[in-house]
Order: C-alpha cells, then structure tokens, then sequence
C-alpha cells in the first residue's frame, strides 16, 4: 500500500510540472506571437509612410510632365524613358503595397525606382529647365527634395525591418514565425 501512495504521489509531482511546463510553454507563444505581430505592425505602417510618400512623389512627376507639355517640350527618347518610368514606378508600387513583405514585389519596386532616378537624370540632362512660377522650387531643387524624403522613408522602413527580422530568425520564436506565415521583410 505505501509503494501505491508514493508512485500516486511521484505521478501527481510529475503531471503537476508537466502542466506548469505546458503552461510556461503557451505563455511563452503568446507572448512571441503577439511580439512579432507587433513588429510586423510596424514594419507594414513605415511602408504604409513610404508608399505614401512615393504616391505624392509619383504625382509630381505627373505634374512635371504636364508642365513639360504646356511649355511645349519635344517628345524625347528621354522624356519618354521618364514617363515610362513613372508608368513602371506606378505598377510595381501598386504590386508592392499589396504584399509588402513579398521579397520579389519589393525587389522589382526597388529596380523600378533606380531606374526612375536614372531617367530623371537624363531627362534633366537633356532638356533645358522648364520656367517655374514666381516663387516656386526650381525642378531639379523639387527632385532632390523628393529624394531626400524618400531616402529617409527607405530609413523608416530598414529601422522597422532589422528587429521584425531578427525576431523571426531566434530559434524559438523562427518555430512561431514558420508556423503562422511571417515572412522575411525586404529592405528597399
């Protein structure tokens, strides 16, 4: 009878640290779970800020090449690898902000920009400078703002991407991440 009483006893001990364990082990996912979901949060919002930074950076190459056409511009190999650029920018952007965390939306977003930064600089080299309004940004002036802006967004975006990566490639918490989808961010 007293050998029953201990190995009832030793089970209980053995199934009460196999339930604490248990319990620890689900805490533990849901505090991972609800860390990574935070840091893709912010991950997604700083894109969000540099989808809508390039938005308006998109609309005023727009408004630049209406201002092109009013002052009578000659179509131009370079002014059309302008508007070809833009029309690229505007579709890769727009496969971009639909999955963000898609490695090859963000690279192909990344190839579309460089390609419009070098359009925009032949475009400038090859034409005279368009008149500006009274008191209005010269072009090339306005296109440099436009980079800085975009230069510190694409900052934003590898800030938040750095800790989101790093969270989901720990060990544990890598099991979390393959389980419910995180994926990898691509930094611009």
């Amino acid at each position: 009878f007293g050998s029953l009483f201990l190995c009832s006893a030793a089970h209980m001990f053995f199934s009460s640290v196999l339930w604490l364990l248990l319990l620890l082990a689900v805490f533990w996912a849901v505090g991972a779970y609800h860390r990574l979901t935070r840091l893709r949060l912010a991950f997604l919002q700083a894109f969000a800020s540099l989808d809508a930074h390039l938005v308006r950076w998109l609309a005023w190459l727009d408004e630049y090449e209406a201002a092109q056409t009013r002052a009578g511009a000659p179509a131009a190999p370079a002014r059309e690898a302008l508007q070809a650029a833009v029309a690229q920018c505007v579709d890769t952007l727009a496969r971009a902000r639909v999955q963000p965390l898609h490695a090859a939306s963000v690279a192909t977003l990344q190839q579309a920009l460089q390609q419009l930064a070098a359009a925009w600089t032949t475009q400038a080299q090859q034409l005279p400078a368009l008149a500006v309004p009274e008191g209005a940004t010269p072009w090339a002036q306005r296109w440099e703002q436009h980079q800085a802006h975009s230069a510190q967004a694409q900052e934003q975006l590898r800030l938040a991407a750095v800790p989101y990566n790093a969270a989901i490639a720990q060990f544990p918490a890598q099991v979390l991440a393959s389980l419910f989808g995180f994926k990898t961010a691509q930094i611009l």
